[in-house]
């Protein structure tokens, strides 16, 4: 499951992980409200969707007056934001978050994500914040810092030498706020059964403070059990319709671009029969999972989700 930035930040001010002041809006009348409680003559309106790339898309805009806070949000509300992770369709805007400006003087990288072949969480940080971290690893991959933390001991300070050198921060306050903010992030990574947290950028400001000016989140669905404030935050209107009918009947399905539907019994088997119908020249239309626990009812619902495709033209039962 996956949240807002505004909500993402909500769950950092709880850790004590320091963002800028912000308000969520839904109308460009709140949206001058939010200006006007905040304070100062800069503001950030920003875009509020389940996808990055928002910026490069139009979705995240600077304010110098109250009035461009209202054009701005005027703007961007209702539009459909289209960014290399939305697709083509793009995702209809339904709310703004104002944040109050701050003055950036170095943009950084920072996350923490499970590392399935190390089997324990990394931190991962690059000196080249608000680029988008995949084009970093294809063409600089050297600026790329890992650092493993074993869940068994958990985040210590060697951790946070590692990550303050490899990022090349000299000042000995400036470490120490680093490294207290990483080990703030790894406990809200793991007390809270995330998948992935990612701060891009995370800046630092003329003042020597680092703030989360952006925050995304995912967490684990089968932990959400644990974590009932988490799955209040679920926006329904974000998740694609037919994974979420899927999700109901204890079915996983992701819709791809191919014309063969796929019926198969076990994530691993499923891949691997998306993998053959790619070598016989095929194209998947979907991932789907029955489960172990499947029946008559949930199978059915299966064909008939993989059928409400119309580039679906064989399915194929594995």
């Amino acid at each position: 499951m996956n949240i807002h930035e505004y909500q993402a930040k909500q769950i950092f001010q709880k850790y004590g992980v320091p963002t800028p002041r912000g308000i969520i809006a839904n109308t460009p009348e709140q949206a001058v409200a939010n200006a006007g409680e905040l304070g100062g003559n800069v503001w950030v309106v920003k875009a509020q969707i389940h996808a990055g790339g928002r910026g490069l898309g139009g979705g995240v805009k600077l304010a110098k007056s109250k009035e461009e806070v209202r054009e701005l949000a005027t703007e961007i509300l209702g539009m459909t934001l289209v960014t290399h992770q939305t697709g083509p369709e793009g995702k209809l805007v339904q709310k703004v978050y104002i944040e109050e400006g701050a003055n950036i003087v170095d943009e950084l990288y920072l996350s923490v994500v499970l590392d399935r072949a190390a089997e324990m969480p990394i931190i991962m940080a690059s000196t080249e914040g608000g680029m988008d971290i995949e084009t970093v690893a294809h063409e600089t991959p050297e600026k790329i810092i890992k650092v493993a933390v074993d869940p068994a001991f958990g985040f210590q300070s060697y951790h946070g030498r590692e990550l303050v050198f490899g990022l090349g921060i000299t000042d000995k306050s400036e470490q120490k706020k680093m490294i207290d903010f990483a080990q703030k992030l790894y406990k809200l990574y793991m007390e809270n059964d995330a998948e992935m947290i990612e701060i891009n950028p995370l800046i630092k400001t003329a003042e020597g403070n680092f703030l989360a000016l952006d925050g995304k989140m995912g967490f684990d669905d089968s932990a959400l059990g644990r974590h009932p404030e988490i799955e209040d935050m679920r926006d329904i209107s974000e998740e694609d319709p037919d994974e979420r009918e899927a999700s109901q009947y204890g079915l996983s399905y992701i819709a791809l671009d191919g014309e063969i539907g796929c019926m198969v019994n076990g994530a691993g088997l499923a891949m691997g029969t998306m993998d053959t119908i790619n070598y016989m020249g095929g194209t998947p239309a979907n991932f789907l999972d029955v489960g172990g626990s499947a029946n008559a009812v949930t199978v059915a619902k299966g064909f008939e989700i993989i059928l409400k495709n119309p580039n679906v033209k064989a399915i194929f039962v594995n």
